[in-house]
């Protein structure tokens, strides 16, 4: 995180945790238009297993962090707020929060380069304090968690069954998926494939800081 989005992120914790929710942490991102906020909710991690975050939790967050930021003003101008779930490829903000996530693979970039490196992704093999270390190809990469400008996890789409796994080719490996199923029109072309359009889990609105 940035320090802005740190000091956004302290500020509006204690709020998010009389909701019931953790604050897992803050984007801040500027533009040319007006600033975002981003925030990412999550139950709190022993309540993971019986309930998670929804529309509703995004916008009762919504809605009391807007009133606090309306008092406390940290933001000068325009800018718009977002409140998001952190989905599976959730971004991680602290060390505790790389702690639970030991084993899985994580995309990382870093506020400075180091060994001649800013991006990297690799599994996360342990934290030791405010230190992380990665498994890269076979070797350790640790840096410190200060330095680490933004990270998300990598799910592992064909182990939760979101995603077909693969052969050496790179092809369909399941049975009977090798050949093309694509079936042609009349006119002799492939017909087109439909556009879908997703909503995320998110509550956001413009506010003026003024």
């Amino acid at each position: 995180m940035t320090d802005k989005a740190d000091e956004i992120a302290a500020l509006l914790a204690p709020t998010v945790a009389a909701l019931g929710l953790e604050l897992l942490g803050a984007e801040y991102l500027t533009a040319p238009g007006g600033a975002v906020l981003r925030l990412y909710i999550d139950v709190p991690e022993a309540e993971a297993a019986s309930r998670s975050v929804g529309i509703d939790e995004c916008e009762a967050v919504s809605r009391e962090v807007s009133a606090q930021l309306d008092v406390e003003d940290p933001i000068s101008g325009n800018y718009t707020l977002e409140v998001s779930s952190p989905g599976l490829d959730r971004p991680l903000f602290s060390a505790p929060q790389f702690a639970r996530f030991v084993g899985e693979s994580a995309k990382v970039t870093l506020k400075l380069p180091q060994d001649g490196r800013r991006r990297l992704q690799g599994a996360i093999l342990r934290v030791d304090g405010e230190r992380i270390v990665f498994d890269l190809d076979g070797a350790e990469f640790a840096t410190a968690a200060e330095n680490i400008e933004k990270a998300r996890l990598v799910p592992d789409w064909v182990a939760l069954g979101l995603a077909p796994a693969q052969d050496k080719s790179g092809r369909d490996a399941r049975p009977g998926k090798q050949k093309s199923s694509k079936k042609k029109d009349v006119a002799g072309k492939a017909p087109a494939a439909k556009k879908n359009s997703t909503n995320h889990p998110a509550a956001s609105g413009p506010l003026d800081a003024e």
